[in-house]
């Protein structure tokens, strides 16, 4: 339907309409706008793991190359890298899910599709499109977690090396197949 047929029909259902139920449909309609909220809360919080991560990377650095004796601890400095991507990659769930809350329920961010470097991060037409794309940032904030375990694991027996390379194929097979359905 086209916006003028929309408001044609928009036209003729206010005529039929009584008062109450005119002012109803139009506070209900109001009420989406609550997910501001949302929105406004996700961003702030994505904001703090950004910086929560970045200090976690220099205090890493800190801790690793700055405190010690001219011998550098690997396995610290890798961990806390590593953790500050984790927090990077929640504060980008938060970044999508604010954008997508945003973009469905409020309007579309026209500055954004108009710009250069629009990216498909924000083409959420529907909760499913939303839902996709929290879910694989979801998994590689698992897969990053998985490793930085991995790296202050102590392996005691071959049944623990044999358990995380078992681990490390299921997350290899997994990478594959939402790579295989990214494509369909």
């Amino acid at each position: 339907m086209d916006q003028k047929e929309c408001e044609l029909e928009l036209k003729k259902t206010l005529a039929e309409q009584s008062v109450f139920e005119r002012v109803f449909e139009s506070c209900l309609w109001s009420s989406r706008l609550i997910v501001i909220l949302a929105v406004v809360f996700g961003l702030f919080s994505s904001f703090l793991l950004f910086i929560a991560g970045s200090a976690e990377i220099l205090g890493s650095f800190h801790d690793a190359v700055i405190l010690s004796t001219l011998e550098v601890e690997y396995s610290t400095l890798l961990s806390g890298i590593i953790g500050g991507v984790d927090l990077y990659l929640i504060g980008m769930v938060l970044l999508i899910f604010s954008f997508g809350m945003y973009e469905l329920a409020i309007s579309k961010i026209d500055v954004a599709r108009c710009s250069e470097s629009y990216h498909s991060l924000l083409e959420i037409e529907n909760l499913d499109d939303l839902k996709n794309k929290i879910i694989k940032v979801i998994i590689m904030v698992l897969i990053v977690g998985f490793f930085q375990r991995i790296l202050t694991m102590k392996f005691s027996t071959s049944t623990d090396m044999l358990f995380m390379a078992i681990s490390i194929g299921v997350i290899c097979i997994g990478v594959y197949f939402l790579q295989q359905h990214k494509k369909e």
